[in-house]
Order: structure tokens, then sequence, then C-alpha cells
């Protein structure tokens, strides 16, 4: 399995970015896919997930009203549409999937994409 993920750059604070993940393989109804996002001398925060196969969603506080995952099953891809952005948004965004029901630990999960940058200027 291996997990492409695209979308990052530089925004203005106020400016909003769509960060895509794609899967080389099946994602199975019981996978969540997952956004997480580690800044410079940071440990990797869990940001947002969502259950393959339901859809539910969820979110970190820090993200919650300006972030959104969403997922379109016939392209394998999770996508995350992030609104409202603050310069606190800056970071190395990655996607992973998980089988596991602690998806908000990034140890959890057993694939990443190879992260994109994102960079909010004030």
């Amino acid at each position: 399995v291996q997990l492409q993920a695209s979308g990052g750059g530089l925004v203005q604070a106020g400016g909003s970015l769509r960060l895509s993940c794609t899967s080389s393989g099946r994602v199975f109804s019981s996978s969540v896919m997952g956004w997480f996002r580690q800044a410079p001398g940071k440990e990797r925060e869990f940001v947002a997930a969502i259950r393959w196969g339901v859809g539910n969603t969820y979110y970190a506080d820090s993200v919650k009203g300006r972030f959104t995952i969403s997922r379109d099953k016939g392209e394998n891809t999770v996508y995350l549409q992030m609104n409202s952005l603050k310069s606190e948004d800056t970071a190395v965004y990655y996607c992973g999937r998980t089988a596991s029901s602690s998806f908000k630990m990034w140890r959890e999960y057993a694939y990443w994409g190879q992260g994109t940058q994102v960079t909010v200027s004030s």
C-alpha cells in the first residue's frame, strides 16, 4: 500500500488549501484514513480522520469548523479542505491509514504518505 499526498503550498492567513491523499490499493471499509501534521520541533499531531466505510468524521479541536475531511471511494482518495488558515496551521501534513480504533494516535497507523508542506503567512 502506498499513499500519495499532494496539495500543500504557501497561502496567506485566512486563505484556503485542499490536500489530497490517494491510496494505491483498495481501502477497506473497516479502515480509517487520517490527517496529521508536524511542525518543527513538535510531535506529530492529529488533525482529522474519516471512517472509510460509513464516512464518520473526527476533528481536532484546533481545526473544528475550519477543516473538512472527505473521501471519494471510487478514487481511493481522501481530502482535507482547509479554510480560514492561520499561521499556527503551518506544518508538514501527513495522511495515514489504520485499522485501529485508536486512530487519533499516530503510532497506530501502518501506512503513511510522504508529507506535504503547508505554510501560512501572516
